[in-house]
């Protein structure tokens, strides 16, 4: 069967926009080819800084015949619905037609066959429109045709294009199009520099030959390896190690076509700034690698270049260039790094977060200094849950964001944190403190280390829950695919800090004293008032009665009846919204889970229980839940548990009432309904008793015993008895089965 080879050689294609350019290809060409009956074998697309690529095997020669039928109108419909029957089926009369029994009465079909056409005429018409269409995020239009409607847009100037058609044991065609007056033929140029003339290719393993002969490695993940395999060995030759990093790969795989690796060297003066940035600003300025001593760990005076020529004079022009920015580079980050020490040390970092009273984190969350406070407040108070100590969190959420005035990080975003680290150490902080400001804004990411010591993991907590508790406060929470604030990161790595360290936090509590402080220090008049409510809320047990008791003190506190109802307003508001926030952490932790193996209706079932936000204790429960619904006195009393909650839904429904309250014992009549009744008492007594020592496999062990007088109720009664009294408190009963399953968890809530 033919293969198709396509190329649209561009003057450039930037590198952050490769891979999907190849991806976006591929699908677009694959699709219409499907939809056009054409089902071919495979496809892949290449790029390279100047040319996409695609190859699709196994294509049709042409379309498949086409035959439908057109249901038309019944007999004897009238003469204006045939005539448009026929128009419409391209018939000239009814006699084409055929007639289809029915009983509804008989109807004309038309049978109608459209010829499929040869696969070239298809694709000659599918790749001019996918030009047209390309979805590159940037684009120009140039040339005398620019100013033209219409005019061809594309990354960088379009010069050529290749289409070419056929089977692997013939010559192939053409495929005949233009775009924009770009004739499609099987004309391409090699390297930019090193073979820039024309030359001809037929399909796509002549074309990747050629384009080898001609210095251009097509396959950007062979570029890679040659890129990641020459670098390490030419480092290990020097009797050092490259310092992989797979995103600086991925992009200098897009510069160059022709990879030559290539080493420099800087003076070593350099290696008194932190190994962090001497990597930032080789990598950030130049896209190099930089390489380190195996044998100490620290970075070495040296560095590894990629180059996109085989030079003449083997290099040494194209590394002296690269040698004299860095060193202008490196000195500029030296000076940078000194200054802030400097200041560090002569006005301290105390005297630098004034600064923070003038900078806005949001314009509704306040300042960066209030939002530090309130890492602070919070940070201490998760201190003392966790054994940190106290003063240390407060100290390093007073530090946290210091490095963000610095002149480094202003240079280099990416190494906040850590230079905070670095400028405390040399300013005489305690090394937990030095350590919780560089791992405060951890984890990053699934493959982010997790902080570990107690005065990081407070500081670390009260950040990202700051974070979160103060967007959902304003409503600004993650919709579909925008997340600007990066939340579901901050939810996720809440989830791995509590997990990963086993801690017990009551997040329900936390969250609600942040939000509450988040909308009290928004509207309330004073500051003041709005502190004395949240110490209030912090010391409640959240029920009723607690939070009528706040809204009173709050009244209290203020003077005019606004001030009353905004006191109310943050009582009820912070509940909405930290329920919501909640049910937010329940996604993300199902997400978490479901990356382990676990099941996610099993987190829905264990955060459908009342009060269920300590996230370790419900990863315990889903894990026990898991084990005994694998089992067959779990999967057994699930559906008998689905049972009685179906049979229950639909009464509900029919009377228009619920069945709470206990089951009179003198209407049983049978002794499964006795026995059923015995067990319930016996189940709800037992698993209450291992939760509540969070015993939660003896929990399962517990309600297992429900199973055989569930599976006996079901086979010897009828629950809608003739007698209404009976009915009734057999309903009842199957109410108590529903609730004696809710001791571990909501068993409506798990799939079958």
């Amino acid at each position: 069967m033919p293969d198709l080879l396509l190329e649209l050689f561009s003057e450039e294609i930037p590198a952050r926009m490769q891979a999907k350019a190849a991806d976006d290809l591929r699908k677009m060409v694959a699709d219409k080819l499907v939809a056009e009956g054409l089902v071919y074998e495979g496809a892949k697309a290449f790029v390279t800084p100047r040319r996409l690529a695609l190859t699709v095997h196994g294509i049709p020669q042409r379309q498949p015949d086409l035959k439908q039928e057109r249901k038309g109108p019944k007999i004897g419909a009238p003469d204006a619905a045939v005539q448009g029957f026929l128009k419409a089926a391209g018939l000239k009369s009814l006699d084409e037609a055929k007639i289809q029994r029915d009983p509804k009465g008989d109807f004309y079909i038309a049978l109608l066959e459209k010829e499929g056409r040869p696969a070239i005429d298809v694709i000659a018409e599918i790749i001019p429109l996918i030009i047209r269409t390309f979805p590159w995020p940037k684009q120009m239009r140039w040339g005398e045709r620019s100013a033209k409607n219409g005019a061809l847009t594309w990354v960088r100037p379009l010069h050529s294009i290749i289409a070419t058609f056929g089977p692997e044991t013939e010559e192939p065609d053409i495929v005949k199009f233009d775009v924009a007056g770009i004739e499609a033929g099987q004309t391409t140029r090699g390297h930019r520099f090193m073979a820039p003339a024309e030359f001809s290719v037929r399909r796509f393993e002549d074309y990747v030959a050629k384009l080898e002969a001609a210095k251009v490695v097509l396959d950007p993940e062979r570029r890679k390896d040659i890129i990641l395999t020459e670098a390490k060995n030419l480092a290990f030759a020097q009797g050092f190690e490259l310092v992989e990093d797979q995103v600086l790969l991925d992009e200098v795989a897009g510069l160059v076509e022709w990879p030559v690796v290539l080493m420099g060297s800087f003076d070593a003066e350099f290696l008194s700034i932190p190994d962090e940035v001497i990597r930032a600003t080789i990598r950030n300025n130049q896209k190099c690698f930089v390489v380190r001593d195996p044998k100490t760990g620290k970075l070495a005076n040296k560095f590894i270049l990629i180059s996109n020529i085989e030079a003449t004079d083997g290099g040494k022009a194209i590394v002296a260039g690269n040698e004299r920015v860095i060193r202008a580079r490196l000195s500029d980050a030296k000076f940078f790094y000194e200054t802030d020490l400097k200041n560090w040390k002569d006005k301290s970092a105390d005297d630098l977060l004034k600064k923070f009273d003038q900078i806005v984190f949001h314009e509704k969350l306040g300042t960066q200094a209030e939002r530090i406070a309130r890492i602070e407040h919070f940070g201490a108070g998760i201190a003392s849950s966790i054994g940190a100590n106290v003063m240390q969190v407060r100290r390093a959420a007073q530090l946290s964001k210091a490095d963000l005035l610095t002149e480094v990080v202003g240079e280099f975003p990416e190494v906040q944190g850590l230079m905070g680290r670095y400028y405390a150490l040399a300013q005489g902080e305690d090394a937990s403190v030095a350590a919780a400001i560089e791992d405060h804004y951890k984890p990053q990411g699934p493959a982010d280390r997790v902080p570990t010591d107690p005065v990081a993991i407070a500081v670390a907590l009260a950040d990202k829950i700051d974070a979160l508790t103060g967007f959902w406060a304003i409503d600004e929470k993650p919709t579909g695919s925008k997340d600007p604030y990066a939340l579901r990161r901050a939810a996720l790595g809440v989830i791995r800090i509590i997990l990963d360290n086993r801690l017990r936090i009551n997040l329900l509590k936390q969250s609600l004293a942040q939000i509450a402080w988040h909308i009290a220090g928004m509207h309330l008049a004073r500051l003041a008032q709005a502190r004395k409510a949240i110490a209030e809320l912090e010391k409640t047990n959240l029920d009723e009665r607690e939070i009528q008791r706040l809204r009173s003190l709050i009244s209290h506190e203020l003077s005019d009846e606004r001030a009353r109802e905004l006191s109310d307003e943050t009582v009820s508001t912070s509940w909405v919204r930290v329920n919501d926030l909640l049910a937010f952490f329940a996604d993300r932790l199902k997400v978490q889970l479901r990356d382990q193996g676990a099941r996610h209706d099993l987190v829905d079932a264990v955060f459908a229980l009342e009060g269920q936000d300590d996230l370790l204790m419900v990863v315990r429960r889903v894990e026990a839940l898991g084990k005994f619904l694998d089992s067959d006195d779990g999967k057994n009393l699930l559906a008998g548990t689905k049972r009685a909650s179906n049979i229950l839904a639909i009464e509900e429904k029919k009377d228009k009432r619920t069945f709470d309250g206990a089951p009179d014992a003198s209407l049983f009549k049978l002794d499964e309904e006795k026995k059923l009744a015995a067990a319930i008492d016996q189940v709800k007594a037992e698993a209450g008793a291992a939760v509540a020592k969070e015993d939660f496999a003896s929990a399962m062990s517990a309600m297992a015993k429900l199973r055989p007088a569930v599976d006996a109720f079901f086979d010897k009664v009828k629950v809608n008895d003739d007698d209404r009294a009976v009915r009734e408190n057999r309903l009842k009963l199957l109410n108590e089965i529903r609730a004696a399953t809710r001791a571990v968890a909501d068993f409506s809530k798990i799939q079958d």
